[in-house]
C-alpha cells in the first residue's frame, strides 16, 4: 500500500469522514488505491506522496484552478502579501481594489461582500436576500452548499434534495423547525417555480444559471420576470461557473441580470475567496442584519483574486478552456463511437462530464481510474479544464484511454467480465444535479 493510502486509513481515524470534501473522499474515486494526497502540485500535474508524477485529467482541485496549479504569477502576488503581512488590526486595501474590479464587470451591481468559501458565500446571499424582501421562504435550483438553511429541503416531506445532491442525505442536526422554508425546483420548469411561488409566498428565488444542459424556451427569462412581478430576489449562484465562459458570470450569455451573484472558486485560482455582488438596493439590507468573520479580512484571497482576475482578462482563459473542454468532449465522443459504448455527456465544455448508458457504469467507472491510474494520470469520467492543459495532454489521455475503452468494449460484449477486473471497490456516486 503506498504512503497515501497509509495516510489515508490514519486520517479516517482522526477526521469523520475521512477529509474535509466529500468531492475529494478517496472513495469517490478508487477506493483502496487512490493516491490520496498530495506533495506537489504545478501546471496540470499532481505528485504524490511516494514522488510519482501523475497528470490530473479529472476535477483540478475540484474546478479551483482555471489558471493550472501554481500560476507563477498568481503566487508572486501572493508572495509579496505574506512578506507584508496577511493579517493586522487595520483592513487590507485589496478587498476594496477588488470590489471596484468585480463592480466593473459586473455594471448592474453596486455593492460587494467578500468570504473565502462557497458555502460561506451562499449562506450570506441568502441572509442579505431575505433581510431585503422581508420573507423566509426560498426557492432554489441546483448545489448551493451544505448549511442548514439549504439541507433544510429534505425536511420538507423526505428526499427533496435527492436531484441536486447524494440520494438520502440526511439533514441530521439541521433544525426541524426550518422544515418548508426552502422549495426545490427542477432546471427548466418554469411552472413547477411558479407553483411554489404562488403556494409558499416565496421572497427569495436562488439557483445555478447551468450546469448540465442550458434553458429552454426563454426560462431565465420568465424567472427574471416572475422575480420583478412578485418583488423576489433573484439569485444567481456562479460559484462553479463564472469565468469558465465569459469574463464573469455565464448569465452574460443569456441576457439576463439578477438581483445577486455569487463567484468563486475560479477567481482566486486555489486561494480561497468567494464573492457575494449585487444591487445596492438589496446588498444594503446586510447593514440590517449580522454578518462577519474575521478570516474574511485576511489579505491573501483578495491579493490573489486580483492577481488571476488580471490574467485572465489578458489571456482571455474563458476562451481557451472552453476550447480544450469541447475537445475533450469530442474526443470522448469519437472514442465511445469507435468502440461502440454508449455515453452521454453533459456539463458546459470547460466544466464537464459524462457517463456509460450501462448497467455497470459505475463499474466501468472506477476501471478508467484504476487503468489510468498505472499509466500516470489522475482521470475518472469528468474533466475541469486549465490552460496549462495542452494538445499533447490531451493526445496522450486519449492514446491511454483509447486501450481501456477498448477492454470496457469486451466486458459491453460479455467477452470479458469487468468484475474480474477490478481490484477493489467500486466507486462511491458523486452529487447528482437537478439541472
Amino acid at each position: 500500500m503506498d504512503k497515501g493510502q497509509n495516510l489515508y486509513k490514519k486520517a479516517k481515524k482522526l477526521i469523520p469522514g475521512g477529509t474535509m470534501l466529500l468531492s475529494k473522499r478517496p472513495e469517490m474515486f478508487l477506493p483502496d488505491h487512490w493516491p490520496s494526497y498530495f506533495s506537489k502540485a504545478k501546471g496540470c500535474k499532481v505528485w504524490d506522496l511516494d514522488g510519482k508524477e501523475l497528470l490530473d485529467m479529472s476535477i483540478m482541485g475540484i474546478g479551483t484552478n482555471a489558471l493550472g496549479y501554481g500560476n507563477e504569477e498568481v503566487d508572486a502576488a501572493v508572495i509579496e502579501t505574506v512578506k507584508k503581512g496577511n493579517m493586522s488590526t487595520l483592513n487590507c486595501p485589496e478587498e476594496v481594489f477588488l470590489a471596484g474590479k468585480l463592480i466593473k464587470i459586473n455594471p448592474w451591481a453596486d455593492m460587494v461582500r467578500f468570504a473565502r468559501s462557497g458555502g460561506e458565500a451562499n449562506s450570506i446571499a441568502i441572509r442579505i436576500a431575505r433581510a431585503a424582501s422581508g420573507k423566509d421562504n426560498v426557492a432554489i435550483c441546483g448545489y448551493h452548499g451544505w448549511h442548514d438553511w439549504y439541507l433544510s429541503a429534505n425536511h420538507n416531506g423526505g428526499d427533496d434534495l435527492k436531484a441536486h445532491l447524494i440520494p438520502g442525505l440526511s439533514p441530521k442536526g439541521v433544525p426541524r423547525n426550518l422544515k418548508n422554508s426552502v422549495f426545490p425546483f427542477h432546471y427548466n420548469n418554469y411552472e413547477e417555480l411558479v407553483d411554489i411561488v404562488e403556494k409558499n409566498d416565496i421572497g427569495v428565488i436562488k439557483m445555478e444559471v447551468m450546469r448540465n444542459f442550458g434553458p429552454e424556451d426563454n426560462f431565465l427569462e420568465k424567472v427574471r420576470d416572475l422575480a420583478t412581478q412578485k418583488n423576489i430576489v433573484l439569485i444567481f449562484d456562479e460559484c462553479s461557473s463564472g469565468f469558465r465562459e465569459t469574463y464573469g458570470g455565464i448569465f452574460k450569455k443569456f441576457n439576463v441580470i439578477p438581483d445577486m451573484a455569487m463567484f468563486g472558486k475560479t477567481i482566486g485560482n486555489g486561494y480561497a475567496l468567494t464573492a457575494v455582488v449585487g444591487k445596492k438596493s438589496v446588498m444594503q439590507a446586510a447593514q440590517s442584519t449580522f454578518i462577519s468573520s474575521t478570516f474574511w479580512t485576511e489579505r491573501i484571497g483578495p491579493s490573489a483574486a486580483l492577481a488571476t482576475l488580471k490574467i485572465m482578462e489578458r489571456e482571455k482563459s474563458w476562451e481557451t478552456i472552453t476550447s480544450t473542454g469541447k475537445k475533450m468532449q469530442k474526443g470522448w465522443k469519437d472514442l465511445a463511437n469507435l468502440h461502440k459504448l454508449d455515453i452521454t455527456v453533459l456539463g458546459i465544455p470547460a466544466m464537464t462530464t459524462y457517463c456509460f448508458n450501462s448497467q455497470n457504469g459505475a463499474k466501468y467507472k472506477t476501471f478508467i481510474t484504476q487503468e489510468m491510474l498505472k499509466k500516470g494520470y489522475l482521470a475518472s469520467t469528468n474533466f475541469y479544464a486549465s490552460t496549462a492543459h495542452k494538445d499533447e495532454h490531451l493526445k496522450s489521455y486519449f492514446e491511454a484511454l483509447d486501450v481501456v475503452y477498448s477492454t470496457i468494449a469486451k466486458c459491453e460484449s460479455e467477452v470479458l467480465n469487468i468484475n474480474d477486473l477490478l481490484e477493489g471497490p467500486v466507486c462511491h456516486s458523486g452529487f447528482k444535479r437537478l439541472n
